[in-house]
């Protein structure tokens, strides 16, 4: 959308930009999964929502640059998968760099992906049991 809405090149690899989008879904979705094991309603849910993912969104560096908060601000980033898809799809759009040098927040989100997957998938197992 980004390269025919606002004429954005993609300067890397587009399976590279595909494979790093999957590794974050997998993320979004362990998150989402918690939430809704977590939540015993809708209401819940929404309100766990709101306090998990605008600091998850904060922290990755889309509305304020990681440098330029303080340096615990800049610590808690890492937390957050949003900051690794952030740099990742920088990367690859802008800069055309591959996984030679995104390897680092590749092997992050797909950690990510698969701790948060995992946990909610054991406690969504133990709430139907």
């Amino acid at each position: 959308m980004s390269i025919w809405l606002f004429g954005v090149p993609l300067r890397g690899s587009l399976w590279l930009f595909y494979g790093v989008s999957v590794l974050m879904f997998l993320s979004s979705s362990g998150i989402g999964v918690l939430m809704g094991t977590i939540a015993q309603n809708m209401q819940q849910t929404l309100l766990l929502a709101f306090f998990i993912l605008f600091p998850l969104a904060f922290l990755s560096g889309t509305m304020v640059p990681i440098h330029n908060m303080p340096p615990v601000m800049q610590w808690l980033t890492y937390l957050s998968p949003l900051r690794y898809y952030v740099e990742a799809t920088l990367g690859i759009f802008l800069k055309g760099v591959g996984l030679e040098i995104l390897w680092p927040q590749t092997l992050a989100l797909a950690i990510y992906g698969l701790a948060l997957l995992g946990i909610s998938t054991l406690r969504f197992r133990r709430s139907l049991a």
